[in-house]
């Protein structure tokens, strides 16, 4: 090819440039790394949630009732200021939502989600797994590849990948019984102030529910006569972490470049369109303070303003 840009003309050579920038302004409205379509930031674009597509929780001491519900899932559409919030339930119950717009992937973090952990001093966090995933095919619904954003526990020993869990609807007030792909067993556990079903009588299936994903080690504990459940240093929701200064911005922050396919490969995604949160521990906590259950309170895009 050098050989033969030697031997053209300078107007045949002017000609090819022109060609050849044409051809990159017609990518513009596409990534250019996987060319998935990119919907652009507008006037009008709104950095928080526009739209929650799906909800379905883990069994846990809030579904049923309005922190639990698909109504309550919709509150945490638009400005956090205003939103309500959501719980996931027990391990591997999710929220998948996205935004009027695709989010870039920029210098340091893009995506922020807040919940409701406390710290530092009663140190309570409910870490969620964050996945994220493009519009690929174009057709405005998260059914695309998901990558999950690796958090600092994503290569730790305790975290096991693969991990499957299987609740069986007890069709009662009574204690939820599950069993895993690790040969465990167990319940997510009735407790004094909720005294209802705890699975979700939402679900599609109304016999059992089952989940994957990345599960996280168990970071419970007491400390005296207080419960705690700790913060990972950074990469969860609903986590009161110190590596993404949780304490300085009242929420948990993501950057996109962290996503890893599913053979923990970097994903180099330029843009995403959809966030899926769910909860990484599966800890029963006490009868007290009932489950380890992610909450969501709402979501934003760290690269505009509006």
């Amino acid at each position: 090819m050098k050989h033969l840009q030697t031997n053209l003309k300078p107007l045949a050579i002017a000609l090819i440039t022109a060609i050849a920038f044409t051809g990159c302004k017609k990518d513009a409205n596409n990534d250019i790394k996987t060319g998935a379509p990119v919907r652009e930031v507008t006037a009008g674009s709104s950095k928080f949630i526009s739209k929650v597509f799906e909800y379905l929780p883990a069994p846990g001491q809030f579904i049923n009732e309005s922190l639990g519900s698909l109504a309550g899932a919709q509150r945490i559409i638009g400005d956090v200021s205003q939103t309500g919030m959501v719980s996931l339930g027990g391990y591997g119950g999710y929220i998948v939502f996205g935004f009027d717009h695709s989010i870039t992937n920029r210098q340091g973090y893009d995506l922020a989600i807040y919940g409701n952990p406390l710290g530092p001093v009663l140190q309570w966090s409910e870490p969620g797994i964050v996945m994220v995933s493009q519009d690929t095919n174009g057709n405005g619904l998260p059914d695309d590849q998901w990558y999950e954003l690796a958090g600092s526990e994503y290569n730790a020993a305790g975290t096991i990948k693969n991990y499957q869990i299987t609740y069986t609807n007890p069709k009662a007030t009574a204690n939820v019984n599950w069993i895993d792909n690790q040969g465990r067993s167990g319940q997510v556990e009735i407790n004094q102030f909720h005294k209802h079903n705890y699975y979700p009588l939402f679900a599609p299936n109304q016999e059992t529910l089952t989940f994957s994903g990345t599960l996280l080690k168990s970071t419970w504990g007491t400390e005296g006569d207080i419960s705690v459940n700790r913060a990972f240093s950074y990469g969860y929701t609903d986590s009161w972490s110190t590596g993404d200064n949780y304490a300085d911005n009242m929420y948990n922050s993501f950057d996109i470049s962290w996503a890893l396919n599913s053979a923990g490969q970097p994903a180099n995604l330029a843009t995403i369109d959809f966030v899926k949160v769910y909860t990484g521990q599966n800890e029963k906590g006490n009868t007290m303070l009932g489950e380890i259950s992610t909450e969501v309170r709402g979501a934003a895009d760290l690269n505009i303003n509006n």
